[in-house]
């Protein structure tokens, strides 16, 4: 085993061009695809939400159509062994929950780039890395 090579890499992802990039890196550090962890993390829906009042959605179908269309990105992409996790909540907080239950070894995420998601991305970037259970690459 390679010092470089870890048993469980953690990719979070926001489906931007960036995040798939960092899954790219990821897989070349775990040991097995199969321990390559691909998570994604929904907002919470606000009460208001017309999806919530007229109850044309729910959290379950959220989670799973997100889910879907990461196993079909995923699956063409080469990582159909990664294991994927949706979750809604907070990102900077789900993020280091999973990590620290799943005895994540590495954690890959991009950096952050100053417009649209990707700045809200990058404050994320900066929390992991201070609060992270295990080591953290950031990639550009």
């Amino acid at each position: 085993m390679s010092w470089l090579k870890k048993n469980k890499v953690m990719v979070p992802i926001d489906f931007s061009e960036q995040s798939f990039a960092a899954l790219a890196v990821a897989r070349e550090m775990v040991e097995a695809a199969n321990q390559l962890h691909v998570f994604h993390v929904l907002p919470m829906l606000h009460p208001t939400d017309p999806a919530v009042v007229w109850n044309t959605v729910t959290d379950e179908s959220r989670e799973q159509k997100v889910e879907a269309a990461l196993q079909e990105k995923l699956t063409s992409a080469g990582y159909a062994s990664a294991q994927i996790n949706v979750v809604i909540g907070n990102p900077d907080r789900e993020i280091i929950n999973y990590a620290k239950a799943n005895d994540i070894d590495l954690i890959v995420m991009p950096a952050h780039e100053e417009r649209g998601l990707s700045f809200l991305f990058g404050s994320i970037t900066e929390y992991i890395v201070r609060h992270a259970p295990c080591s953290v690459l950031v990639v550009r």
